[in-house]
């Protein structure tokens, strides 16, 4: 089996810009959580990326053209934004591996995904879509234009719809007309007239040349589109309202637009597997080192920044805190807190990368075990994570005697305890135990790679970070299981070998077994 190293990383999270910034805070054990107020003043607590892609600006202006970073900031959504800042740092680590990346073709591979997709986006669209979808069919539901109406206002009769005046709730009211405008616009004689019009402006083909001709009917569609706004004095069409934003943010956004940056050209998509998608991803990127596919995969995931979407979405399936403090996993079990942000890798050719010079970051990933749970969305079972933790073992050739920590998925949740009762019928007690989502919250996609990275930074030194956790916190049932925790200390690394497991939404599981560096390497 060839092995693989890690060349490159970078991320955006809460409280940290960079890696660097990250990788001091990791020192301390406080959390990284800040107050939401999303819906106003709320009592939620998340974790907002510490972002500004101006910092990037002056690396995008030396490559590209200087339209290029004004594009990325019109188009993109924060979650690619995070992305591509999260890549741009990845490549400062070792000199050479932006030209390795480019030159290598189709050696050079981008796995990236995202877990929640660009909400910003999509809520900002939806919202506009709504309100220009409104404002459309009233225009057309309106007596003068509509002859149908004019029919039942003089002569009643039965309609599906009532009346929005007999209803004296506003919210039944306002629900009430939209039904009412969408069903008299549809019967507008029109609405008709103007859609026929429309038809015969759009209707026109290409002639000749294809590119002058193309610029020749772009030229005239407009004029005519213009003219017949003039003559109808119609509001904007609901379709003219849907921002071109949200085909530019689809889920592989971040993908391809680091494989656009990094000009590289090989095999690029999104893997998504929820909470366990950066675990996946790398898993697939040491099976396509080992096939001889790839030199080099750059392997990562994006998440948008907390949205009164998420977080409700959150709530509403009763795993989010809500008082307004802190929630350790552990501790009290109440919930865990969204986060978003981004975390890259550039993983590659343990050999490849001796011939280029390129010096190991972090640990050695030896392997990842992946399975599904295949019985419930939320709740994991015991057998799935159990069968991902040995595959992981058995392919790393490791004994669970020689693994001297271990880092929890862990969201503060009752799952914690079977999580760790799970993880106990597959290594000793004496495992010291982490879990980090207390200090900078639960970016879905992109968490794993934060407790990866936070993994492979303190172990490197030889060391454990602290947690926000403290004896006193951990939950009776948590205690009487006997586990050796982290708490709000750095702890020596008793042994070589670590893991590391994530439980996505869904029942996808990805543990990703790690070693320190031998000599040799």
């Amino acid at each position: 089996m060839r092995r693989a190293a890690i060349y490159g990383w970078g991320l955006v999270a809460p409280h940290s810009a960079n890696i660097d910034e990250f990788e001091r805070n990791l020192d301390g054990a406080e959390s990284w959580l800040t107050p939401f107020n999303g819906f106003g003043p709320d009592n939620f607590l998340v974790g907002n990326p510490k972002f500004d892609f101006a910092a990037y600006q002056p690396w995008i202006e030396e490559r590209f053209p200087p339209s290029r970073f004004r594009q990325l900031t019109d188009k993109m959504d924060p979650t690619s934004l995070y992305g591509i800042g999260a890549f741009i740092q990845s490549l400062g680590q070792n000199p050479g591996l932006e030209r390795a990346l480019m030159e290598l073709g189709p050696q050079a591979h981008v796995y990236v995904g995202n877990a929640l997709g660009a909400y910003p986006t999509v809520c900002r669209t939806a919202i506009e879509f709504h309100r220009a979808q409104r404002r459309w069919n009233r225009f057309w539901a309106a007596p003068e234009r509509n002859a149908a109406l004019r029919e039942y206002l003089a002569h009643g009769g039965d309609v599906p719809v009532r009346d929005p005046a007999t209803f004296e709730d506003p919210d039944e009211r306002e629900a009430a007309e939209d039904a009412w405008f969408g069903y008299w616009s549809e019967r507008s004689e029109k609405l008709r007239e103007y859609l026929a019009e429309l038809r015969e402006i759009e209707g026109q083909r290409v002639e000749g040349d294809v590119e002058s001709g193309k610029l020749k009917v772009i030229r005239d569609k407009r004029r005519r589109l213009a003219q017949m706004m003039e003559k109808w004095q119609t509001p904007e069409p609901p379709w003219n309202q849907v921002s071109a934003n949200l085909l530019w943010n689809i889920p592989n956004t971040p993908a391809s637009q680091i494989s656009m940056l990094g000009r590289i050209t090989g095999f690029t998509f999104a893997p998504i597997a929820a909470c366990s998608t950066f675990g996946v991803g790398l898993k697939l990127a040491l099976d396509a080192i080992d096939r001889g596919e790839a030199k080099l995969v750059v392997v990562g995931s994006a998440d948008p920044p907390p949205h009164p979407m998420t977080v409700g979405a959150f709530y509403n399936a009763r795993v989010l805190s809500a008082d307004g403090d802190l929630s350790k996993p552990l501790s009290g079990l109440k919930g865990t807190h969204v986060a978003g942000g981004a975390c890259i890798w550039i993983v590659g050719d343990l050999e490849y990368g001796k011939a280029m010079g390129f010096r190991p970051l972090g640990l050695e990933p030896v392997s990842v075990g992946v399975s599904a749970d295949a019985d419930h969305i939320i709740t994991p079972s015991a057998e799935g994570p159990r069968s991902a933790m040995l595959q992981a073992l058995r392919r790393a050739e490791a004994t669970p005697e020689s693994v001297g920590s271990w880092d929890l998925h862990a969201t503060a949740t009752p799952g914690d305890y079977l999580e760790l009762a799970n993880l106990q019928t597959v290594v000793p007690k004496s495992v010291l135990v982490t879990a980090r989502k207390g200090t900078f919250g639960h970016g879905m996609g992109v968490g794993g790679g934060w407790e990866l990275t936070a993994q492979y930074l303190g172990c490197a030194r030889g060391r454990l970070h602290p947690t926000p956790l403290s004896e006193a916190d951990v939950h009776e049932s948590i205690q009487r299981l006997g586990q050796d925790l982290v708490y709000n200390r750095p702890v020596p690394l008793p042994r070589s070998v670590v893991g590391k497991l994530s439980m996505g939404v869904g029942g996808i599981n990805a543990c990703v077994i790690s070693r320190l560096w031998p000599q040799d390497a």
